[in-house]
């Protein structure tokens, strides 16, 4: 007879198997879109040019992964719809709910659900795309962001995230709490996530590998979380979710590793972003905290990043949206390494950081796992503050070069 933990890890790994096609499907068309997309970008020169500061590497390089990415991504949900259990039911059941105005079961409708995922990825990959092309300012790029957590909301994905703050606390309230109080949480949690996966990108490989690795944890995460059934309706959403990017991603992986041949710009870094905030706030529908805790964790690396570029810039006197070449992956290599190493160190972090956050989560109650994780960012910033990479000395200009190009361009 299995133990209980036996059977957890039995039926995760269940969850898996079970849906593995859908990460097939979104690594095929990944890996078939991105060369496309990167013909395309060199056809019609839509590049990344080199530039002083930001930019450093030695030719122009192709935009457009990003579209590769949200392809594979789109294929993955589409073929998820496609093979739902009762399908025409589901439709029918839609169609009659949207028809009667009963919008409390088309928020729970998978389709609804999916469809409105795959909507805002794509109009958040769309509001990157025209950055990558037009540079437009950090207000429209906002902008942007917020109308895709609105969508996000009206798919009933992120309209009661709240709870995972005010059961806890406060037990119990009411829908006229709640929805306000996670309208907030979301755009503020896309608005996070979006520039935390931007600010990462900037060696090549480097942010499709730690956010590959990321999408492994949640769906770890999620198949874990299957196993109590809790929330069937988020648990199949978590575990289609992961699979779908974690496929795109590594489709368009091949492509992007030193030496790049296509950058995914803002319009991927930005849809991985909001893929990220997707799945924290299916995290925050079990209304536990100790699985919103755990998928921090799992994304612990951006986080760091993100927080190290802030307290640097505060420090000194820059505006928080400047970009500079100061950050941590940027220093590693200023102190000697090659951005080989650096990649291949990042991924481990990220890696380390995934098994932390699943093992925490799944072993440990919120009020035992919490100090853990403050003590491990305090400790990250101590680190931080004892080399001197809150205060960056001067770029050094010296540094040995690695093969061209090394170091992906879009940021900020």
């Amino acid at each position: 007879m299995l133990s209980q933990g036996t059977y957890h890890q039995v039926y995760t790994l269940q969850q898996v198997l079970e849906h593995w096609w859908i990460a097939a499907v979104a690594l095929g068309a990944s890996l078939i879109a991105t060369p496309i997309c990167r013909w395309v970008a060199y056809r019609f020169k839509i590049v990344d040019r080199p530039d002083a500061l930001l930019k450093p590497h030695g030719r122009p390089i192709a935009y457009l992964g990003g579209v590769g990415i949200c392809t594979g991504l789109l294929a993955g949900l589409a073929i998820s719809v496609a093979v739902l259990p009762d399908l025409g039911d589901k439709w029918q059941s839609l169609v009659t709910s949207l028809s009667k105005g009963d919008f409390r079961s088309v928020l729970h409708n998978p389709i609804w659900n999916l469809s409105a995922i795959a909507v805002a990825s794509v109009l958040i990959m769309l509001v990157g795309l025209i950055d990558d092309l037009r540079n437009i300012t950090p207000n429209k790029k906002l902008l942007g962001q917020v109308l895709a957590a609105a969508v996000l909301l009206l798919g009933g994905i992120a309209h009661r995230m709240a709870i995972v703050v005010t059961s806890p606390l406060l037990g119990p309230m009411s829908d006229y709490v709640v929805v306000p109080l996670s309208m907030i949480m979301c755009v503020l949690m896309v608005i996070a996530a979006c520039n935390a996966t931007n600010l990462i990108d900037g060696l090549d490989g480097l942010c499709g590998g730690v956010t590959w690795i990321i999408a492994l944890g949640f769906l770890l995460l999620a198949s874990y979380l299957a196993t109590w059934d809790q929330h069937p309706g988020a648990d199949q959403l978590r575990v289609v979710l992961s699979l779908a990017m974690a496929g795109a991603i590594v489709g368009f992986l091949p492509y992007n590793v030193p030496p790049a041949s296509i950058f995914m710009g803002d319009a991927g870094s930005m849809l991985i972003g909001f893929f990220v905030a997707t799945m924290m706030a299916l995290f925050c529908q079990q209304g536990n905290l100790r699985w919103l805790a755990g998928a921090c964790m799992i994304f612990a690396l951006p986080i760091l990043d993100t927080g190290l570029a802030v307290v640097r810039r505060l420090i000194s006197g820059k505006g928080i949206f400047v970009g500079d070449r100061s950050h941590l992956y940027d220093q590693l290599v200023d102190r000697g390494m090659s951005v080989k190493q650096v990649v291949y160190l990042f991924y481990l972090l990220a890696a380390a950081a995934a098994v932390a956050g699943v093992m925490f989560a799944i072993t440990m109650r919120f009020r035992v796992a919490m100090p853990l994780y403050v003590a491990i960012f305090l400790a990250a910033f101590l680190l931080f503050y004892l080399t001197g990479m809150l205060r960056p000395e001067k770029q050094n200009k010296s540094a040995k070069p690695e093969e061209e190009p090394q170091e992906a361009a879009p940021r900020e």
